[in-house]
């Protein structure tokens, strides 16, 4: 059976997670009716609402249920720079940055090229960490043309953990509101909505073990960025469309699981995560771990492998039986240069020979010794292998 190490990409289904699925999809009830079956998968769709409040140091009415990261991106972004560039036609900027998901840079690049927004991009040291230099000097230099701030909380090849609260100090001097894609982030480190001064973040399911299609984006209850979706007027009237308590409640159950073992399980995968990283520095003296020095979450290890290329491990590596990346799976597929790594200041080449390792509920030790037993047969062939 193949060796899964792409938990970054999706993540197996928690058991409590199932249960609260199949147990809701007995029900029957629209929970916008007013009889008593939309009353009860009304209940059942509001405790969930409680329940990733809870996870989230969030209020209840701040939770919008959604079908996840990519739709949670695009309707803060675009909501938000609507709402302040419909009040105010000054405000055309946005701050953001190239280590980005795609789910926010291709929103960013759509606004660019159809609604005339300005995208600026803060520098990043080569390890990942945003250069708050840089930030404060293009928050000074655009002040209040800036429609909003657009920052992953964790990046989701490199795992460097953005320090967001302090973004969001710099961005309250001009009262500018900030988005956080933390979808890489919820279930991996603690997190605090209502600390943090976050106008918005974008959360999802399948990354803690809910299943794949649902999440939720978090709004302050003082923010309405503009609908993307229009109809009934349900999610306070932020996403119209019949409220879906299955995979709510699915979710629900997922995201109390992952919070309440976070400490412990974040724990156990640094330490796996050390040694996988020793282990390969020993097969590999050349490797490169891209975040080293970084803050970082635990369960992600992120490599460039001078002299080979991405796609040429990658197959060496599913040959062997062990599931990687060489970054996001949402690329359709497509094995290419980085744009994480082009990003922090890797060149073309470097950005090629990336391979992700991200670990997860089911991996163990014996799953790394493994891995690095693998790595240390096929490394040799994918630098016979690259062109020269």
């Amino acid at each position: 059976m193949p060796v899964f190490l792409d938990h970054a990409s999706t993540t197996a289904l928690r058991p409590s997670a199932k249960v609260a699925l199949t147990s809701a999809l007995d029900l029957l009830g629209n929970p916008s009716s007013v009889h008593s079956q939309g009353r009860g998968t009304r209940e059942l769709l509001e405790a969930s609402r409680d329940a990733i409040a809870k996870a989230v140091a969030a209020n209840r009415s701040e939770i919008i249920f959604n079908s996840g990261g990519t739709e949670g991106n695009n309707h803060a972004i675009k909501g938000i720079y609507w709402d302040r560039h419909q009040a105010d036609p000054a405000k055309r900027v946005i701050i953001s940055s190239e280590t980005e998901h795609h789910a926010v840079i291709d929103p960013l690049q759509w606004l660019q090229k159809n609604q005339g927004a300005e995208i600026v991009y803060v520098r990043h040291f080569q390890n990942g960490m945003v250069d708050f230099d840089s930030l404060k000097s293009l928050i000074e230099t655009h002040g209040p043309a800036i429609a909003m701030i657009s920052l992953m909380w964790v990046n989701n090849e490199t795992g460097v953990i953005t320090d967001i609260p302090a973004v969001v100090r710099l961005a309250n001097q001009y009262q500018i509101p900030v988005h956080s894609d933390a979808v890489a982030a919820f279930g991996h480190i603690p997190i605090d909505f209502q600390a943090s001064g976050l106008t918005a973040m974008s959360l999802s399911g399948h990354k803690i073990g809910a299943p794949i299609g649902v999440g939720a984006l978090v709004v302050l209850r003082s923010a309405k960025p503009i609908s993307l979706v229009h109809g009934g007027g349900q999610e306070r009237a932020l996403r119209s469309g019949t409220m879906n308590y299955p995979l709510a409640a699915s979710f629900a159950a997922a995201a109390t699981e992952a919070v309440a073992e976070l400490d412990e399980e974040m724990t156990r995968l640094e330490a796996l995560r050390d040694q996988l990283e020793a282990k390969v520095v020993e097969i590999a003296p050349s490797v490169i771990i891209t975040a080293l020095g970084a803050e970082r979450a635990g369960y992600n290890a992120h490599f460039i492998f001078p002299g080979t290329q991405s796609d040429a491990l990658l197959f060496l590596l599913d040959q062997e039986g062990f599931c990687v990346s060489a970054g996001s799976a949402c690329q359709a597929g497509v094995v290419g240069p980085s744009h994480v790594a082009i990003g922090m200041g890797f060149d073309q080449a470097e950005a090629s020979a990336c391979v992700r390792v991200t670990l997860g509920s089911t991996t163990t030790a014996a799953d790394i010794s493994a891995f690095i037993d693998a790595l240390e047969k096929i490394h040799p062939i994918a630098l016979q292998a690259a062109p020269a």
